[in-house]
């Protein structure tokens, strides 16, 4: 776009309305072809604005634009279909600030992370941040249970509408350290690239992943058939209270046809008492790398798999694994 200056003159003495209106054209005229020209330059917006109402509002921080308001966070999810990020935020005193800042610094020297971001709705909440009217803050709200209300990063799935796992929060990264759990800034990466599922699903995919040996079993594709199989003996190891195999011979039939598979096998683990469903996760993996028959399964590439854990009332969680190729 390019504009002009236009130039005003007021009228000599002793000349005439009509004779003032000639003049004053020549002037512009003039004026017109010499006078410099300039360019106006507008700065493309790199993403949209975020919300239209007076109380939405966006913060960027790393280079990407985040939602202050939680509420128009999630609805601005599920009007995209998409998974929401949302990354609680620690107070100035706390420990977990230094995992804050090593978050942020990690995301504007990432540009891979950043693109992965792209294709979800982000939101940064105060740790102890409320929506109108609630009486407790939101991360205190049943769906960030997992959470254990500590900063750090929960995903919630607005995408997969229809599923069981629709509007909840599906992985849980904590700043602050557990039993075993330590946060690593890699670890958001790999929980954007998990195969969709429920929280249990999903940060036993994750925990396999992040294993230092780097384990194989969940290279191949995620089967719902299998995820389903180590759902159900999970919740039946649980419900027992007793770690074990019962019935895989039935199980091994089902899994095989479901899966039009030549063969199958099952892994299974059982975290320490009174463990939080991350430190769980991780703590079933080091089980099984730590037994030469279950670790082999676990290390192996296979064509198909499903993991899943669940926590009985003796306060013990309860992994499973099942692989068919």
């Amino acid at each position: 776009m390019r504009t002009r200056h236009a130039i005003r003159l007021p009228l000599p003495m002793g000349v005439g309305r009509g004779e003032g209106a000639w003049l004053i054209g020549a002037v512009i005229l003039l004026a017109t072809l010499f006078a410099p020209t300039y360019a106006i330059e507008f700065q493309l917006l790199k993403r949209p604005i975020i919300g239209r109402g007076p109380r939405d509002s966006c913060t960027t921080v790393a280079r990407l634009d985040w939602h202050t308001d939680y509420t128009r966070a999630v609805q601005d999810a599920k009007r995209r279909q998409r998974l929401l990020v949302v990354n609680f935020v620690p107070p100035n005193d706390s420990p977990a600030c230094a995992a804050q800042c090593s978050f942020e610094k990690y995301l504007d020297t990432h540009a891979t992370l950043r693109r992965q971001l792209d294709g979800v709705v982000l939101a940064r909440i105060p740790l102890h941040a409320k929506t109108d009217g609630a009486a407790r803050p939101i991360i205190d709200e049943p769906v960030f249970e997992h959470l254990g209300g500590r900063p750090g990063l929960a995903i919630l799935d607005f995408q997969h509408s229809g599923e069981p796992y629709y509007g909840q929060v599906v992985t849980v990264l904590p700043f602050t350290p557990g039993k075993y759990y330590r946060w690593d800034n890699s670890h958001l990466a790999l929980a954007l690239d998990l195969p969709p599922g429920t929280i249990t699903q999903r940060m036993m995919v994750w925990a396999v992943r992040t294993h230092p040996e780097a384990p194989q079993s969940t290279v191949g594709e995620q089967h719902p058939a299998l995820a389903a199989a180590a759902a159900k003996h999970s919740v039946y190891q649980a419900r027992l209270g007793v770690q074990g195999h019962q019935n895989w011979e039935r199980r091994f039939h089902e899994v095989r046809a479901a899966a039009d598979a030549a063969s199958a096998r099952e892994v299974v683990a059982e975290s320490w008492p009174d463990q939080d469903l991350v430190d769980s996760c991780i703590d079933c993996v080091e089980s099984w790398r730590h037994s030469p028959g279950h670790w082999r399964a676990v290390r192996s590439r296979h064509r198909l798999f499903g993991y899943d854990i669940r926590r009985g009332r003796n306060g013990i969680w309860y992994g499973t694994g099942i692989f068919a190729n």
